[in-house]
């Protein structure tokens, strides 16, 4: 990746109003976030919320705010919510942002995205996700997650690890990640994360990760976005799961990665909660890989 530095020279003027964006937004019942994250877009281009059938107010807050509602029905298999939005939607500018409804656009990266998307030489940027947890930001504890989210309209795609899939393991993309054809870069402001459902609601989301992760580990492929410690962020994230996920009590050593060497205790009890539910996360996600394989077991015999 190029660094931003060395683009920021050719954007010679930032134009003025609307930031010439189209963001996209996956929802389903996110009456709690999605009043933060539309209020942050009120000076960009044009924002569709992709619902699934929410039951809460999510349609009407969406509406409220200007953003355009398109209902998503997911039948299973790919393409999930967010591909089918870019293969569907008529969407009028060059750049997409894709955001979640808990993810808020600073007046900082708004701006950065203005003089950003005017280089010819980049087609994509990464954006670094920091996490508010339990009403804390998140620093320690390797939190911070870079995510190919800025692209331009026809050159980004979502790499698919998996295509059997179903409703049970949740119907937009969880762990899959943008791939784009051509230079990309990253900026240097971020977008901030904020968990504001209950612990209830991050549990219930986080059992639906699961059983797409211990799929994908089992039958799917990284063809895309192959696994390789010299890689990317994603590719070396994975590299490590698939090494660590062979490992005996690797809950155990994720926890004691992020908790003790990578300093999450410094963000006190969040700290604390957040590097249990991930090492939680990874035992639920070796528990379901179990359980497959149990499963086809029995239907072979």
């Amino acid at each position: 990746m190029e660094k931003i530095e060395e683009v920021r020279k050719l954007a010679n003027s930032v134009p003025a109003g609307k930031l010439p964006v189209s963001v996209i937004i996956a929802a389903r019942n996110e009456a709690k976030n999605l009043p933060r994250c539309l209020q942050a877009l009120k000076d960009v281009g044009e924002v569709y919320v992709i619902d699934s059938q929410s039951t809460d107010n999510t349609v009407e807050i969406a509406r409220s705010h200007g953003a355009q509602v398109v209902q998503f029905h997911y039948q299973g298999g790919w393409p999930k919510k967010r591909q089918w939005a870019m293969n569907t939607l008529p969407i009028a500018y060059d750049w997409i942002l894709l955001l979640d409804a808990d993810e808020a656009l600073t007046p900082e990266l708004a701006e950065e995205i203005r003089w950003a998307i005017q280089n010819p030489a980049i087609d994509g940027y990464s954006i670094l996700l920091r996490t508010w947890f339990l009403g804390r930001v998140l620093r320690h504890g390797d939190v911070g997650l870079w995510k190919l989210s800025l692209f331009r309209r026809g050159k980004g795609r979502y790499e698919c690890r998996l295509k059997g899939q179903d409703a049970s393991m949740a119907d937009m993309e969880v762990h899959e990640h943008v791939v784009v054809e051509g230079a990309t870069a990253k900026l240097r402001h971020p977008v901030i994360h904020h968990n504001v459902e209950s612990l209830s609601r991050y549990i219930q989301k986080h059992d639906e990760y699961s059983n797409w992760e211990s799929r994908v580990l089992l039958e799917g492929n990284d063809t895309d976005l192959p696994p390789s410690f010299l890689g990317n962020q994603a590719q070396r994230r994975r590299w490590l799961k698939r090494r660590l996920f062979a490992v005996p009590g690797s809950p155990v050593l994720i926890f004691l990665y992020r908790y003790v060497l990578r300093f999450g205790f410094r963000d006190g009890v969040p700290g604390l909660v957040y590097c249990g539910f991930q090492a939680i996360q990874m035992f639920h996600t070796k528990a379901k890989m179990y359980e497959l394989k149990r499963n086809k077991t029995k239907e072979e015999n």
